[in-house]
């Protein structure tokens, strides 16, 4: 990375979140950030110009190449700054699929909020959102019953994406108490909380 890289942001978004604290783990520097967003209804804040899609994040890269979504700009982050977060050999495997479930962790409950932000009261499906939190039910029950050994390796990107999943369920959903039965997943997300690069990118608004 020999230019500087501009990151289309937002400061809710918690894939945006994971690009971030990669950046402050990895110690990458000579990053611009613009913030923007959308919803899928009003994309007018939306990078589209550098990802048709109209999502963040989008990165441009020192070339003036426009990446996206958020694993393949973490993916293009570590190997150009080789920050090691997604190890080689066959322990690759089991971080791309820790990064997975959270991200889709994150896709259910993102889903969960555009259904009650909007969708008219008239015609929203309650039982529609109970089905996307039995998919991040059943991601924390298998979180909690087969993954506690990933969560003490090395730090890693498939660490990252699941404390901004969790931090995600904090903010968003609350009242639904993810650490209900999840004591061992609860501990490890409060002590990863407190790492510097969560505490800095603690999504607001």
């Amino acid at each position: 990375m020999n230019g500087r890289l501009t990151l289309f942001s937002s400061l809710t978004s918690p894939y945006v979140r994971k690009v971030r604290v990669l950046i402050r783990e990895a110690g990458i520097v000579g990053i611009d950030e613009i913030m923007g967003g959308g919803t899928p209804l009003d994309q007018t804040g939306a990078p589209v110009g550098q990802n048709p899609l109209g999502k963040v994040p989008a990165l441009v890269t020192d070339t003036g190449e426009a990446l996206f979504d958020s694993r393949v700009i973490c993916r293009w982050l570590d190997d150009h700054a080789g920050a090691g977060l997604y190890p080689g050999g066959e322990a690759l495997w089991r971080v791309l699929v820790l990064e997975s479930l959270a991200d889709g962790i994150l896709d259910a409950a993102l889903l969960m909020i555009y259904e009650s932000r909007l969708r008219p009261e008239e015609i929203r499906f309650a039982p529609w959102v109970e089905s996307q939190w039995l998919k991040v039910a059943r991601s924390l029950d298998t979180l909690e019953n087969g993954w506690a050994g990933d969560l003490e390796q090395p730090l890693n990107m498939g660490q990252i994406a699941l404390g901004c999943a969790l931090g995600y369920l904090d903010f968003r959903h609350s009242a639904r108490n993810w650490r209900d039965g999840h004591p061992r997943l609860a501990a490890w997300e409060e002590a990863f909380a407190r790492r510097a690069p969560m505490r800095e990118t603690r999504p607001v608004g």
